[in-house]
Parts: C-alpha cells; sequence; structure tokens
C-alpha cells in the first residue's frame, strides 16, 4: 500500500533553532567548530562531536552562547561508541533535531602518483570518510525520527563533482557520500532531511601540507574569487538547515562559482 504524503497547510517557515538539539561531529575544529558556534548563537543546544580533540571541545564549549552545551566522543570507525554518543543524547533529550557530519579526512598524494596512494591510505580515507557517515546516521537515526522533523547535514566536497582535490581517494569518498546522501533521503524522509553541502578549498587547515598559497590561487581563479573560511561554510549549512525547507537528497556546491 502507497504511503500517502504529508499535507501541511501553508508554507512550513523557517526552521526555528531556538531549544533545538544539535551534534556535530568534527566539531572542535574547522567547519565543525565554526558550526557549532552559529548553532549555539541561533539558540541550539549543541553537542561538539570529537575524536581526539577532547580540549579543543570542551574549550570551544566555554565559549559559546546559551547553556547546556556538552562534548561527546564520536569517533567515526567505531561504531560502539557512536552508539554511546547516541545513548548519552537519549538520555538528556530523547531526541536530535540536527546532526552534521563534519568529522573527516584525507591526505595530500598527486593524482598521477598511483603508487604513492597505498591501499592502506586508500582505506583509511574511504572507510573514515563514507562508512563514518554512515556509521553515524545509523547510530542517530532514531532520536531523529524521535524529532519528527531533523536534518542531516554532510560535509561534502567539490572534490565530488570535479575529481579533483587532495587525493584520488578523497575525491572518490566524497561522491560516494553525496550517492548515499540521496539514498538515506529516500528511506528517511518524510521526519528527517538530507542535504550535503560541498565547498571548494577551505582556509582551514584540513589537508595537511598543503599550503595557504595554493588555495588563494584556486580562490582566484573562481568567479567570485573569494577564500573561503570556515565560517563561511558554516553560514551555507545554516541556511541549508533553517530554510532549504523542501530540499533532501541533494548535494549543495558552496565553491565560489569553482566548477564554471
Amino acid at each position: 500500500m502507497t504511503e500517502q504524503p504529508q499535507h501541511r497547510p501553508g508554507a512550513l517557515g523557517p526552521y526555528d533553532l531556538n531549544g533545538r538539539i544539535a551534534l556535530v561531529t568534527g566539531g572542535s575544529s574547522g567547519i565543525g567548530a565554526a558550526t557549532v558556534v552559529r548553532l549555539a548563537e541561533a539558540g541550539a543546544v549543541v553537542w561538539v562531536g570529537y575524536n581526539t580533540g577532547a580540549a579543543r571541545a570542551e574549550a570551544l564549549i566555554e565559549g559559546l552562547p546559551g547553556s547546556g552545551h556538552r562534548a561527546v566522543r564520536t569517533p567515526a570507525l567505531d561504531s560502539a561508541a557512536l552508539a554511546e554518543a547516541a545513548a548519552s543524547v537519549q538520555a538528556a533529550h530523547g531526541k536530535l533535531d540536527v546532526l552534521v557530519n563534519s568529522a573527516g579526512k584525507t591526505k595530500m598524494v598527486p593524482h598521477a602518483d598511483m603508487d604513492a596512494l597505498d591501499d592502506a591510505t586508500f582505506d583509511d580515507i574511504l572507510i573514515t570518510n563514507v562508512r563514518g557517515v554512515f556509521a553515524t546516521i545509523r547510530a542517530f537515526r532514531t532520536l531523529l525520527a524521535a524529532s519528527g522533523d531533523a536534518v542531516v547535514i554532510n560535509i561534502s566536497s567539490l572534490a565530488a563533482v570535479t575529481g579533483s582535490g587532495s587525493s584520488v581517494a578523497y575525491a572518490a569518498s566524497k561522491a560516494a557520500v553525496d550517492t548515499m546522501g540521496m539514498s538515506l533521503a529516500r528511506v528517511l524522509g518524510p521526519a528527517i532531511r538530507v542535504i550535503g553541502i560541498s565547498p571548494a578549498a577551505v582556509n582551514t587547515g584540513f589537508v595537511a601540507g598543503r599550503p595557504v598559497a595554493a588555495i588563494e590561487k584556486a580562490s582566484a581563479a573562481a568567479p567570485l574569487r573569494v577564500l573561503a573560511e570556515a565560517d563561511d561554510i558554516a553560514l551555507a549549512c545554516m541556511g541549508a538547515i533553517q530554510t532549504l525547507r523542501l530540499t533532501t537528497g541533494t548535494a549543495i556546491l558552496v565553491d565560489s562559482g569553482g566548477h564554471l
């Protein structure tokens, strides 16, 4: 029997974050930390997910507006630990409204140097960036469904579209995240939106060994000629969360037109 669509009268309006419960993996630094700040400023109670950055997470929380913010370990490769994190959120709130998957990794490997991209490096990038996102959503899906109106943001990359970026494995991993986002949007709706945010290179130090000059050069070649900072991507996340109420299963480029 085909499930009937939900008919809600009138426009949905902006997604009010006051009192909402949010969790950001990779939330102790970079894009994740910038997103934590924006969510807290908008009135959300934020759980700052970290792997090894416990001290950074706690320091970030100290400066956030509002109250009730907490740090929680959310290692992408440890499904049991993710389940424990979900149990902590369940005990405290009984639901989760916003999940931002910002945790990830890469390594600078020239695309032409296929021998340098050894099996261990390839597997580490793919498992962290793809299975890690899936495992995190899987761990929190019941809490997201309990919200009744939740959103998952997956931080993807322009590399998923262009096949460029820090390594072949990284580009492949982000393309997989985008496709997975389509799959999960189908099965998690209507209670949960799944949206990808796909930046070009961002000035965060995420890619070890990549000089700022390389990011500046790429930014200067894009139509908008803007060197993106972490907060630029955080604002894109906020826009998707708060205003794209009828968007799911798609990835949105935030690249200053770099794909053109």
